[in-house]
């Protein structure tokens, strides 16, 4: 596996985590190649028996030579049958997986989560990163044996952009581990929450106006580049005491307590892969407001006429006015909305889920 994903070198109990929990009973031996992290004392080598982690030593621009060259010697011992390829700009993974592949030209996979810039995007660099996705993506995928997609919104940019449907294989990396995420009876704090990376993508800022119009308690949980300038901009607004800036959970069970102790989960996003939360937060009992990014159109599409007269959540623009306008609504019609997607949310079980994804690599191992 050849990710971008520093979380698991790190130590962190992310998503990444929780999936490479699950997946790895499915495989003999998985090892991963990741770029340099942070902390070099935090570096983890090993999982579970059998992951193994290989983090860089080197500034991310060789990042292409260190799995060549890494890839190349985890070949040698372990004769490995398969390769994923986690890739976004700048390119660094699939330049990387190419050279790899020219070497021992054994298959891989190209993996899409999602599409900087695409539908929205929130800043100069993401409107850059969607065009060049657009013009490398076809070299990108031309030796790989398939583009893994999570979603259809994703399947139609690379389709304009030159990839044969053909080539796209549809395997969703959206879960909820239902055992974890759950209602819980416990008080709700605050009217809103969001969790996620502090990164323009993700519309906090956003949130931040929202907040000012309903005059509402709300939780920020996690971290990332904007965090420092959130907190003199929240004091601007005069919103100390609306706010907590929870930081990182510990864990998944942290995180399905925090969004059991609120009311509504907001996903302002610009562009997204899944995005998981959203499936969390359903499976706790907890109404969503999201943008029209990443799985969510397909949510509603899929399940709106299902539920009749049960009420999950809404769709939001990129707008604060329509989001407190919606939030409000749901505040005031509570009642409704709680605990009207935990179905929903059992389409997406964890262990299913996964389950799903390595068989259909191996398909893919089989049918080479």
């Amino acid at each position: 596996m050849i990710t971008g994903d520093r979380a698991l070198a790190e130590g962190k109990r992310g998503a990444f985590y929780n999936t490479i929990e699950e997946f790895h009973k499915h495989w003999e031996r998985i090892d991963i190649i990741s770029p340099k992290v942070k902390s070099q004392m935090s570096d983890v080598k090993s999982l579970f028996g059998n992951v193994y982690i290989h983090s860089s030593n080197l500034p991310l621009i060789l990042q292409p030579w260190f799995i060549l060259k890494k890839g190349s010697e985890i070949y040698k011992r372990e004769k490995f049958d398969l390769m994923t390829v986690h890739e976004y700009p700048p390119f660094y993974n699939g330049i990387g997986a190419r050279l790899l592949w020219r070497k021992i030209k054994v298959p891989y996979i190209v993996e899409i989560f999602h599409i900087p810039g695409y539908p929205e995007f929130s800043n100069l660099k993401e409107f850059v990163y969607r065009y060049l996705m657009q013009f490398f993506i076809s070299y990108d995928a031309a030796r790989a044996k398939t583009v893994r997609i999570m979603n259809a919104d994703v399947g139609k940019f690379l389709e304009s952009s030159g990839i044969p449907r053909s080539k796209l294989t549809l395997i969703p990396a959206i879960y909820a581990d239902l055992d974890v995420f759950k209602p819980m009876v416990l008080p709700k704090e605050y009217d809103l929450i969001l969790i996620g990376r502090l990164e323009p993508n993700k519309g906090v800022e956003l949130f931040l106006d929202v907040v000012k119009k309903m005059n509402c308690r709300a939780i920020i949980v996690g971290d990332g580049s904007l965090l420092e300038s959130l907190r003199p901009k929240v004091k601007g607004l005069k919103l100390e005491n609306n706010f907590i800036f929870r930081g990182w959970a510990k864990d998944s069970a942290e995180i399905a307590q925090l969004i059991n102790k609120s009311k509504i989960l907001i996903m302002p996003s610009y562009n997204e892969g899944g995005p998981r939360v959203v499936i969390e937060a359903l499976a706790c009992g907890v109404p969503i407001l999201a943008t029209p990014v990443g799985i969510v159109p397909d949510l509603f599409k899929n399940n709106s006429s299902e539920w009749s007269g049960k009420s999950w959540g809404k769709i939001i623009d990129w707008d604060a006015e329509d989001i407190a306008k919606k939030a409000k609504n749901i505040l005031e019609n509570y009642e409704t909305y709680k605990n009207s997607g935990l179905e929903v949310a059992r389409q997406f079980e964890r262990k299913e889920a996964i389950k799903n994804y390595a068989e259909q690599l191996k398909r893919l191992i089989t049918n080479n």
